[in-house]
């Protein structure tokens, strides 16, 4: 079987090193020396400062959403992983879905806001790792003063013109399932701008405790632990080949796929991890024709994101965003992971270029 993705599993003898400090030391949990150790390596390979490990992603946008204060409406995307919208339903906030870019796929942030009146904040995603348009946050934030956080999930090493997209708005949260480029089996981390908003996010994840004993704030355990550590220590020590061959296998389906489907727009300027790989086919029907010929041969791209998150009842939406309605009708991800040989992309590429209606008046007309 052939899925969307799999974990890297990084050499068992590297693992088994950093295990063993934790055996030896019989520190488990509670910001231990594994843990340490990983911030320390993380915020150097990264280029970033106050980076806290937590116990996943979707925890780290509920704690930035506690520190910064952020309850009542708060403006997002449509076209995300459930985890961002469900955060902010969990935290007692208001979606208030703005629609996306059709070429990068991103929240297209309004130069003037209409609308919900009393919005508290933006919750954004960089979309497959794809960078939000930085000028409009900042325009969003000068102009409204108001918070602005943003899930980089898939957002692990990409930089623009240079300088890491983590140090974009006020926090920026990773997420290290494992099914990401870089995982700790479970994990997470939140990159905080703000000191004081860092030292305070380093208790909550504690039950409040701080490191003399008091009871400061009404916390949680959101802690990363010491064999999740050794993970992200022995997956991170092969960061390198993991990267050139998510890349490799980009190129490949680049070269491969016909032109027809449309790909994520990706800036020049933009240092990109190539985590995923969406393609928008011409139609819903095309899509799903395509999925069954890969089914039958125990292929499984996903259909990364459909729903769009504003037609998801339970969210409370009920605004109409077009374009993210219809890129989720057509968009899935093509399987990457390291070890996925590249005579499986061919077969991939071959079996989606083959199932896609030559005769259609789209393809004629897009062809």
């Amino acid at each position: 079987m052939i899925p969307v993705t799999k974990p890297h599993v990084p050499a068992k003898k590297n693992f088994d090193k950093y295990i063993n400090r934790a055996f030896e030391t019989k520190i488990l949990t509670n910001s231990g020396p594994l843990v340490q150790e990983l911030t320390s390596r993380l915020e150097s390979y990264l280029g970033v400062r106050n980076l806290l490990l937590v116990g996943n992603g979707t925890l780290g946008i509920q704690i930035a959403l506690k520190i910064l204060g952020i309850a009542g409406n708060v403006a997002t995307t449509p076209f995300s992983f459930p985890a961002t919208t469900s955060s902010l339903v969990w935290e007692g906030c208001q979606p208030v879905f703005w629609d996306i870019n059709p070429d990068d796929f991103n929240i297209l942030v309004p130069e003037q806001i209409e609308g919900p009146p009393e919005l508290k904040g933006l919750l954004a995603t960089h979309v497959f790792g794809c960078p939000v348009d930085e000028r409009r946050l900042n325009v969003f934030r000068k102009s409204y003063g108001l918070p602005v956080i943003l899930d980089a999930a898939h957002a692990f090493g990409v930089t623009s013109k240079g300088e890491s997209i983590l140090n974009l708005g006020d926090i920026s949260v990773l997420s290290f399932h494992a099914t990401k480029i870089f995982h700790t089996v479970e994990g997470g981390a939140l990159i905080i701008s703000d000191d004081d908003l860092y030292e305070r996010a380093k208790k909550i994840i504690n039950f409040g405790i701080t490191p003399e004993g008091q009871i400061e704030e009404v916390g949680i355990n959101a802690k990363m632990n010491e064999f999740e550590a050794a993970m992200g220590l022995a997956v991170l020590d092969e960061i390198k080949q993991i990267l050139t061959a998510y890349r490799e296998i980009s190129l490949q389906y680049d070269k491969r796929l016909d032109p027809i489907l449309k790909r994520q727009l990706i800036p020049k300027q933009c240092g990109y991890n190539y985590s995923y790989f969406p393609v928008c086919f011409p139609d819903e029907a095309s899509l799903l024709h395509a999925l069954k010929k890969l089914s039958e041969k125990n292929i499984f791209p996903r259909r990364y994101f459909a729903p769009s998150l504003n037609n998801v009842a339970v969210y409370g939406g009920s605004v109409e965003c077009p374009v993210s309605e219809d890129i989720s009708r057509r968009i899935a991800c093509l399987p990457i992971y390291t070890d996925l040989d590249l005579s499986s992309v061919k077969t991939i590429s071959d079996v989606i270029n083959d199932s896609i209606p030559k005769g259609s008046r789209l393809y004629k007309s897009l062809g």
